[in-house]
């Protein structure tokens, strides 16, 4: 059985869409390319031809992918219990490092594992910040085991739509 995979709203609803798009658009796309392709004669030595395959290869491989994500998808509820400062799924936290607070503060959104990305400070509940994260309130202070050792972190602000 396949794992649960935790998203926000928000998260279910790009992926719903990206699907359709991939489903709709980008196969017809594809599609006519390899038509245009075949149309101009020998496959063996025909570039655009192997292009088209390759990338209807990588669209039918995302179409699979978002459809075991959202087969498995469970979308979490807003959950106002513990009151609008506490940390959970989709919460915006600022934090600051307890040892290095001249660095400035950072914000992390915190989202199922499936929508985490580092690169847009998104991090998973299930990563150790994020779990530490969780359940937590502004002045708390979590404690995360780091390759550098533990790091400090104290919550200056939590903000929940």
């Amino acid at each position: 059985m396949a794992e649960k995979q935790l998203l926000t709203k928000k998260g279910y609803e790009e992926r719903v869409a990206l699907l359709e798009e991939l489903k709709v658009v980008r196969r017809k796309e594809v599609a006519q390319k390899l038509k245009e392709a075949r149309e101009q004669g020998d496959l063996s030595e025909n570039a655009e031809y192997d292009a088209a395959k390759d990338e209807q290869r990588d669209i039918e491989a995302q179409i699979a992918e978002l459809e075991e994500i959202l087969s498995n998808a469970e979308v979490i509820q807003d959950d106002t219990k513990g009151g609008k400062k506490v940390v959970k799924l989709e919460s915006e936290v600022t934090l600051q490092d307890v040892d290095y607070p001249e660095d400035g503060d950072i914000v992390y959104t915190i989202v199922g594992s499936s929508e985490a990305d580092s690169l847009n400070n998104k991090i998973s509940n299930e990563s150790p910040l994020g779990s530490a994260l969780m359940g937590q309130k502004v002045g708390a202070t979590v404690k995360v085991a780091a390759p550098v050792g533990e790091i400090e972190y104290k919550i200056v602000a939590v903000k929940n739509n």
